[in-house]
């Protein structure tokens, strides 16, 4: 069974994060879903990822085209998940449902610290999971580098 990491943006854009822990999935040879819940959103976030080139290319596509299961990272607002999938992040409150985490190496959810309805959501979901005995770390950026201020062995 996976953990699930919660990454607290407090400094950091949603997209220069998330580009950084796409990076880091795709150099261990993890497939990538990214999950939101707003189509408008992820059509931000492809843009995102197409149109900075000093950043780099990173290999994706939206869900719902033929080629769904062959996209290193696969955007999307669905619920599925192609075989071969091995981490799921999730964006402005996606929902992640305990049954998920084990077929999984790594999860991640995101949430933006200056969104109190966010932050509620994160905690929301801290507590699901954690009660459904899957282990949790909490990451923080608010002193200017990722710092891991809580975690759970789960069950």
């Amino acid at each position: 069974m996976s953990d699930v990491y919660f990454y607290h943006l407090t400094r950091s854009a949603l997209d220069a994060a998330l580009r950084q822990l796409l990076e880091r999935a795709l150099g261990r040879g993890w497939r990538v879903v990214v999950r939101g819940q707003d189509a408008a959103r992820l059509d931000w976030l492809d843009e995102k990822l197409w149109l900075q080139p000093d950043a780099g290319f990173l290999p994706h596509g939206r869900a719902g085209g033929p080629h769904d299961a062959d996209q290193p990272i696969l955007l999307t607002t669905g619920a599925s998940m192609p075989d071969g999938t091995g981490c799921l992040m999730a964006i402005d409150g996606a929902d992640v449902a305990p049954e998920e985490v084990a077929r999984l190496q790594r999860v991640c959810i995101f949430f933006d610290g200056t969104d109190s309805a966010a932050v509620a959501r994160a905690r929301d979901q801290w507590r699901g999971l954690t009660r459904a005995g899957i282990a949790a770390q909490y990451w923080s950026e608010e002193s200017g580098s990722w710092v891991k201020k809580a975690e759970t062995g789960g069950g």
